[in-house]
């Protein structure tokens, strides 16, 4: 893609946004010294091109059984022969690239797309047997935990397909949830594994920050960006984090060096004797259903019965943290995802330039279609941005680290903490043209409790708490930075001692899975 040289249209703009005050005359000047550095450009895209992956043909076609339109594309990519995923099939958030299969991100700004290298996590599911059955449906560039952003369609609830599954995973665990598939891959960024999950009836496990590989997936904010399972059952998100955890050295996200931890292995010690602080300002919350925080706290009355021992813990930051994470949220991502078209600039891991490149054009042509979410992103974020020049966002990840100060020294008393996923059971579904004032509620409303832990980074489960009006909602477990085993301990001791998780009444008609 040949770049152009500059006319003088184009240099004054620059000019003006820069506040460089450069005369005509003297922008002229600088018109052949402009021209001349892009030589540099075609010559790094040739060298590029020369060793650039090409798309795999894979097969996929559009799903012919979709009654939660959870599905965006259905596959059959089949793995290893032999390994821990060994006939397991597993879909893939329509954030997470898989090579030679369409990939939109929930937006028609990246509808078209095709990828030519697969995911880390991809990879690793390939090779421990899985066999990926296709790209699950998630909200409009993943900004909303809702379920009605998504193009080309909604997700509705295994539960209530008239109400929302959660988001910004909705497809993950709409699919989960009902059985169509083993089990997903989720991406969470403000609570977007976790509140599906809690809405939908399934387990879902926002891991460490930098524990599981980012590598491929569409991104929002390195800082806050996550993958992790979408599961049935305890002990399958603990295989599932087992095959994708660990550095690729491809992330700037991870840590260089992560100890393997075998977090199946792990369920088998008891949860017993171990100390459960109950946060206290993640219940009687101003969006909180009451009928909800009592199922959550007879969930842990269960974790109580079960052996551990669990009392109140105060943490003002809890509160305090959900600012820090707007201002990251909208700052941060309207730098990243808006005007960076999602990779920004200055991190030095593996870019997708053709996904850059082909979302640019997305963006400016169909821009116009993106979700009242991700407007408001952009409008908060760039404005803010235009007032002090990146400032606040700079007050705000420097305040990240009191927030995860204040959640270790929580954690130096306790194993774990806890608190409801989600302060009410699934909403109704809107359309995309309701009015703003019901649109951002449904869409963002639910975030309190689980966004700052994005921030912070800590490892957080959701697993289902029990029923409240025949809706799911769910309990969620938090724990020590990379000490996730301990996490998926509490959540396997709860689910044992309940018996197991309920399934949606249309389990059995949906998927046709028994």
């Amino acid at each position: 893609m040949a770049i152009p040289p500059p006319d003088a249209a184009r240099l004054a703009a620059l000019n003006e946004h820069y506040a460089f005050g450069l005369s005509e005359a003297e922008l002229a000047e600088f018109g052949p010294a402009v021209a001349a550095t892009l030589a540099s450009s075609e010559r790094v895209e040739e060298l590029y091109r020369a060793s650039a992956p090409q798309a795999p043909q894979r097969e996929w076609s559009e799903p012919a059984d979709n009654p939660l339109g959870g599905w965006y594309v259905t596959t059959s990519v089949t793995g290893a022969a032999e390994g821990p995923l060994a006939g397991r099939t597993v879909a893939l958030k329509d954030n997470i690239a898989l090579a030679g299969v369409p990939m939109t991100n929930g937006s028609a700004t990246v509808e078209g797309f095709v990828p030519s290298r697969d995911a880390t996590v991809a990879t690793r599911l390939l090779a421990a047997g899985a066999t990926i059955t296709g790209k699950a449906m998630c909200e409009d560039l993943c900004f909303s935990g809702g379920s009605f952003t998504s193009r080309p369609w909604p997700v509705g609830n295994p539960w209530d397909p008239t109400r929302i599954s959660g988001g910004s995973s909705s497809g993950s665990a709409a699919l989960v949830g009902s059985g169509a598939v083993d089990m997903a891959v989720g991406g969470d960024q403000g609570g977007s594994i976790r509140m599906p999950s809690a809405f939908s009836g399934t387990v879902g496990h926002k891991p460490t920050h930098g524990l599981v590989p980012y590598t491929g997936a569409f991104p929002i904010e390195a800082t806050i960006d996550h993958l992790g399972p979408i599961t049935r059952t305890v002990s399958d998100a603990a295989l599932m984090l087992g095959v994708i955890a660990g550095v690729d050295g491809l992330d700037v996200r991870q840590p260089t060096e992560l100890e393997p931890v075998d977090y199946l292995a792990a369920l088998e010690t008891s949860a017993g004797g171990l100390r459960v602080g109950i946060v206290t300002e993640g219940f009687a919350r101003p969006e909180s259903d009451p009928a909800v925080d009592e199922a959550v706290r007879a969930a842990i009355g269960t974790l109580t019965d079960a052996g551990l021992v669990a009392e109140e813990v105060s943490i003002p930051w809890h509160l305090d943290a959900m600012a820090v994470w707007n201002v990251i949220g909208t700052e941060g991502a309207a730098h990243q995802m808006i005007d960076g078209n999602a990779y920004g600039m200055n991190y030095p891991g593996l870019y997708d330039p053709e996904l850059i490149a082909h979302y640019h054009r997305g963006r400016h042509a169909r821009g116009s279609e993106l979700s009242k979410t991700v407007k408001l992103v952009g409008l908060s974020g760039g404005y803010t941005f235009a007032h002090a020049g990146g400032a606040y966002y700079g007050m705000a990840r420097n305040l990240a680290f009191e927030v995860r100060a204040a959640y270790d020294a929580a954690l130096t008393g306790y194993d774990v903490l806890v608190m409801p996923t989600v302060p009410y059971t699934a909403p109704e579904l809107l359309g995309l043209d309701a009015d703003l004032d019901s649109y951002l509620p449904t869409a963002l409303g639910m975030i309190g409790n689980c966004a700052p832990f994005d921030v912070s980074g800590h490892p957080a489960a959701s697993v289902p708490a029990g029923l409240v009006n025949g809706l799911p909602t769910g309990l969620m477990i938090v724990g020590r930075r990379f000490d996730d085993a301990t996490v998926l301990r509490v959540a396997h001791t709860f689910e044992q001692a309940v018996g197991g998780f309920p399934a949606p009444p249309a389990l059995t008609t949906v998927g046709g899975r028994q």
